[in-house]
């Protein structure tokens, strides 16, 4: 799974012009879906993100996660992050899982996350969306969990 997580003071997503999702601070997090990616994938990621420590504590350092700050999380699918750009200069998404499979990994990431207590908010699976937030810092930190399980960094 990939995600780009940003840091929010808050964030909302419209599906023909109705607010679906909207949390104060917290995390706006993009999620890809591969075709490799599997329910344990999506609790990882999870597990990443509720622990990822890029909140400021009172000494202005980054040291507090989603956890420790009872922040919130705005979720939104987003296939394009697995587009393949090596080929000229429209990209393809062959790397993006189908919805029957995506759709169901997306919820299993939300449902993972939801479990350690952080409240989770969602767009709508596949819909045309609108996002709004406030980037705080701004703090915006790529993530792939395919990288993790190699040894990589990312």
């Amino acid at each position: 799974m990939k995600a780009v997580f940003q840091r929010v003071t808050e964030a909302s997503v419209t599906v023909d012009d109705q607010i679906v999702g909207q949390i104060g601070k917290g995390a706006m997090l993009l999620i890809g879906v591969t075709p490799e990616d599997t329910d344990k994938t999506a609790a990882l990621l999870a597990k990443k993100i509720a622990e990822l420590r890029v909140f400021t504590d009172e000494n202005d350092k980054m040291n507090l996660s989603l956890l420790d700050i009872g922040g919130s999380a705005l979720a939104v699918s987003q296939f394009t992050l697995c587009a393949n750009l090596s080929h000229g200069r429209r990209p393809d998404f062959f790397g993006a899982a189908q919805y029957k499979v995506a759709q169901p990994l997306f919820d299993s990431f939300c449902k993972s996350l939801a479990g350690f207590g952080i409240p989770v908010e969602t767009g709508v699976f596949g819909a045309d969306m609108q996002v709004k937030l406030v980037n705080d810092g701004p703090v915006t930190i790529l993530m792939d969990t395919d990288v993790w399980q190699k040894g990589g960094k990312g």
